[in-house]
């Protein structure tokens, strides 16, 4: 049966190659340090270290027995950190990025809420459509949208997002409504900075190449051109939902919508998230729900 008994100072010896080094940053005494490891050995009966007077170090033996120990101790010192965080209010400085545009619409205003509710926090919000080295900028959290590279990062699906393709009524009155996916090459599709534009048909999904005489990498700027009757627009629904809502852009091609995708967290990995960092996450997915 498993016992804890010397393996703290096991461990301790490990590290800091000393029995001496293990008792003081133990706070106990050399020889009971002495003691609980001639103890182990002899449970375990094996030879954790050789000894001598100038050097103690570590067995073959030993380094196995010692892997998992450290393992085990940094779980429990986890464990211990996760119920400490339950009791703590979140504080203390928390670095984000997001889309621009996104981040302007949705994220910053559940980001002030959430700062409103916790005034110790020092925010700091990044609004940027450059992708971010979470690690080497220090970042907490980054807002993702859409389908995500290959990464080394922890995800969470916040929410989803539609993709809609529309049009204003006098647009779609002078140059009709295209019914199929053939038919967008009669149209002027505004394109923003993809070459092409999302679909699917017959359950599979499918990229159009869209011509126009319009490009520009502001959706908003897009919108606007749609507005004004210049041609046909894709874009997601929170650039969009407004003006579809109001009557003033018109939704086409419904039946060919490509399924939606996601808004992302993304967070570098770490098996203990601090109290700030859950608690914002539980929020901006409470929120963008």
């Amino acid at each position: 049966m498993f016992s804890w008994e010397g393996v703290s100072e096991f461990v301790a010896v490990a590290e800091a190659e000393s029995f001496t080094g293990a008792a003081n940053k133990l706070r106990i005494s050399t020889a009971q340090v002495s003691r609980q490891i001639g103890a182990l050995e002899a449970r375990l009966e094996v030879k954790l270290f050789y000894r001598t007077t100038r050097k103690v170090t570590i067995t073959e033996t030993g380094q196995i027995y010692y892997n998992h120990c450290r393992q085990v101790l940094d779980g429990l010192a986890e464990a211990e950190r996760a119920i400490s965080d339950l009791h703590q209010t979140p504080k203390g400085r928390l670095n984000l990025t997001a889309p621009v545009t996104y981040g302007e619409n949705r994220i910053a205003p559940l980001v002030n809420d959430f700062v409103a509710c916790y005034p110790d926090l020092e925010v700091n919000l990044k609004l940027t459509n450059q992708v971010v080295d979470l690690v080497a900028e220090s970042y907490d959290l980054a807002i993702r949208l859409g389908e995500l590279e290959d990464s080394t990062m922890m995800a969470k699906r916040l929410a989803s997002r539609t993709h809609y393709v529309c049009a204003s009524h006098d647009y779609l009155a002078a140059h009709g409504a295209p019914h199929t996916l053939s038919e967008l090459e009669q149209h002027n599709c505004l394109q923003g900075t993809l070459g092409y534009w999302r679909f699917q048909e017959e359950g599979k999904p499918r990229h159009i190449r869209v011509k126009g005489n319009m490009r520009c990498n502001s959706g908003r700027s897009l919108v606007d051109a749609a507005r004004k009757s210049i041609g046909i627009i894709q874009l997601p629904d929170y650039y969009v939902q407004t003006e579809l809502q109001a009557g003033r852009l018109v939704a086409v091609l419904d039946s060919y919508r490509a399924r939606d995708d996601g808004i992302w967290a993304i967070y570098p990995q770490n098996r203990h998230l601090s109290p700030k960092v859950r608690l914002l996450l539980d929020h901006l997915s409470q929120g963008l729900a």
